[in-house]
């Protein structure tokens, strides 16, 4: 068995290791002796037709403080030596980030990319949930501020945030006519908003459920601080445990068949009250926070279902 894995990752020093899902899946994969390479998508490159990335192999640990270490230089080397590459960098969902996909799916079918980079390049995570619009609430997508002013006027209490950002940046709830956080002397947006109608439910938290290959392993419910409309962990959201509630069940069935049809392995959808909102494909978190409320495992079923999935023995 090849047993070397590659984690494509944002820069190792700055993750909070308080919630990371990405330092959980390489934890477990070394506890299942795998070698574990680390290197970030700026040191991703294709030579020759050889796909490459520069950066270390490292070292996992336990410990707040002292969670990580390099054992080796910062070398070079051929991404096709690895059975698993785990694409895992957060958005901006820019052309950086295209790239990335571009050049991963130039890798042989020998190696793995969880998620399959062309699944990620083609399910933008606020534009999937289309797919799927009967579960959603009333959206607008637009780069027009008049779009967007005249949503407002018809449902008077939205929520506007950037197409492809993340963790809860500029994210803007208007109402009664005022719109929060664009510039209305413009006639177009640098970049398209997305505008969904306020549910109310929020102030109950958004659920995060999350999928392995299609299946669904856990859920945990964000709730906003006093005061925010934000339910991230990054913007500080409290884990609060949850069961499957009003059609969450409905909505797992018929997204989960999806993410298995387009190998998109492992997903983190969010759903508030009745609707779902975003399909997470890049970076999904919530493994530390279901296992901490649940008393379970999730990255022994992370590794046990991709190593069943490629009869890894």
């Amino acid at each position: 068995m090849n047993s070397k894995i590659a984690i494509q990752m944002d820069d190792i020093n700055l993750i909070d290791y308080t919630f990371d899902s990405s330092f959980m899946i390489g934890l477990e994969g070394q506890k299942r002796n795998y070698e574990i390479f680390y290197y970030h998508p700026n040191d991703l490159f294709i030579n020759s037709g050889i796909v490459k990335a520069r950066g270390f192999y490292i070292e996992l640990f336990e410990h707040n403080n002292s969670y990580f270490k390099f054992l080796s230089e910062k070398i070079e080397i051929n991404l096709a030596e690895f059975k698993f590459i785990f694409l895992r960098q957060d958005p901006p969902f820019n052309m950086h980030y295209i790239t990335s996909t571009y050049l991963l799916d130039c890798l042989p079918e020998s190696t793995i990319v969880v998620n399959n980079p062309t699944a990620v390049r083609n399910c933008t995570e606020k534009i999937f949930p289309f797919k799927f619009k009967e579960f959603m609430p009333p959206t607008l997508i637009s780069q027009n501020v008049n779009d967007i002013v005249n949503f407002l006027k018809t449902y008077k209490d939205i929520i506007t945030k950037p197409l492809y950002g993340n963790g809860g940046e500029g994210i803007n709830r208007s109402n009664k006519d005022k719109l929060e956080g664009i510039d209305l002397q413009s006639e177009y947006l640098d970049m398209p908003m997305i505008a969904q109608k306020y549910i109310p439910e929020i102030i109950e938290g958004d659920r995060r459920i999350i999928f392995f290959d299609g299946d669904y392993v856990g859920s945990v419910a964000r709730i906003p601080i006093e005061g925010s409309i934000k339910a991230n962990f990054h913007a500080g959201g409290i884990a609060k445990k949850t069961n499957l509630v009003f059609r969450d069940q409905e909505i797992i069935e018929k997204v989960g068949k999806e993410l298995k049809e387009l190998d998109l392995f492992f997903v983190g959808i969010d759903i508030i009250g009745n609707f779902l909102t975003e399909i997470n494909v890049t970076s999904p978190t919530g493994i530390k926070q279901i296992n901490k409320l649940n008393k379970v495992k999730l990255e022994h079923v992370f590794w046990d279902k991709l190593e069943a999935k490629y009869k890894i023995v």
